[in-house]
């Protein structure tokens, strides 16, 4: 995967004129509250964002849940005291609001609706830069924001996302700027408050700072190798059914399974079964039970002497061709690929 980073000069900055510009932002119909309600974040180019939104929500909810993203969050802010969030393709909401190292004078920005569709607007045309690779951009008030892409093979299904950082020390021109745009916006702040929250903002240099996307960008990788693995081993203690379900999958999933065999373990009736496991879940019961297959088909490309032909029809995949067309949809890459791959190591 080539990387590609944006450094500070290749970023253009908000001239006094840009700010007129963002003064038409659009006046939302909320509360001052911060509560974002206009729509930030598109779908991938290829499709592949709205087409599998309901599927790529769980899989992100999954991998935020899981052990290995916390831990990865809680070390990143400790060593870096920036705020880091994985975010779904289509999101309504600030992405750091109310958490750990947010940015003291974008936490003032959050009040105002105006201000807050402004952060939005630069969220969205950061997210459509960054669907095949990592991307920065400078926002209104100077401050860097940066997307990182995960992605499944040409699948993008979320976005690694730091910033409410400085790329060089903010001068005093530069906040009587943004003092002006944020007066314009109707915030009543006490110029000394908001002077001292945006001077507070953490200073990244250059090289530093691609260091930071650096770590982002080996993060995604590893986020979409084990994304299947987080997604199968995902517990839901509030539906014992969907438990039972998925053990009787795992059980059974090298024989010829169907919607009707699994519903019938459960004693539900197949109708009502298939909605429920979608609500629960994120995605129907055929795509589970191709990830489950998968993950049991990763434990047997360990094994050289086994023929990919012969993995595939062990796991229950009755064709060899969709047996690799779902192996790279879910992996990123073929099953040969990925034996090479663990042989290599």
């Amino acid at each position: 995967m080539q990387t590609t980073f944006v450094r500070q000069d290749s970023v253009s900055h908000p001239a006094p004129s840009d700010f007129q510009g963002h003064s038409a932002a659009p006046q939302l119909p909320a509360r001052d509250t911060g509560a974002a309600v206009t729509k930030a974040g598109t779908a991938a180019p290829n499709g592949n964002g709205n087409g599998n939104g309901n599927a790529n929500r769980a899989l992100i909810e999954a991998l935020i849940g899981s052990k290995v993203y916390q831990e990865y969050e809680r070390a990143f802010g400790d060593m870096t005291g920036l705020p880091m969030v994985l975010q779904p393709i289509e999101t309504w909401q600030l992405p750091y609001h109310g958490r750990r190292n947010e940015n003291p004078f974008c936490a003032l920005m959050s009040q105002k609706s105006r201000a807050c569709a402004a952060c939005l607007q630069t969220r969205e045309r950061l997210c459509e830069k960054a669907t095949l690779e990592p991307q920065s951009i400078t926002c209104h008030s100077g401050l860097c924001e940066t997307a990182v892409p995960v992605r499944l093979s040409d699948r993008l299904i979320g976005y690694l996302q730091t910033g409410q950082l400085f790329r060089k020390k903010p001068t005093e021109t530069q906040f009587g700027r943004v003092a002006k745009q944020v007066s314009e916006w109707g915030m009543d702040i006490n110029r000394d408050t908001l002077k001292k929250a945006y001077f507070a903002g953490k200073v990244v240099p250059a090289k530093e700072h691609d260091s930071v996307v650096k770590l982002l960008t080996i993060f995604a990788q590893h986020l979409a190798m084990i994304s299947n693995q987080v997604f199968i081993q995902q517990e839901n203690s509030e539906s014992p059914v969907i438990k039972r379900a998925k053990d009787y999958i795992c059980e059974h999933q090298a024989e010829k399974l169907s919607l009707g065999h699994v519903s019938k373990a459960v004693n539900m009736s197949a109708f009502y079964f298939c909605k429920m496991f979608k609500r629960v879940t994120g995605i129907n019961f055929t795509d589970y039970l191709s990830r489950v297959r998968i993950e049991k088909a990763k434990n047997l490309l360990l094994n050289p002497n086994l023929r990919v032909s012969e993995i595939a029809f062990e796991v229950g995949f009755q064709s060899l061709t969709h047996f690799n067309r779902v192996f790279k949809k879910l992996l990123g890459q073929s099953p040969t690929e990925y034996r090479a791959q663990l042989l290599t190591h």
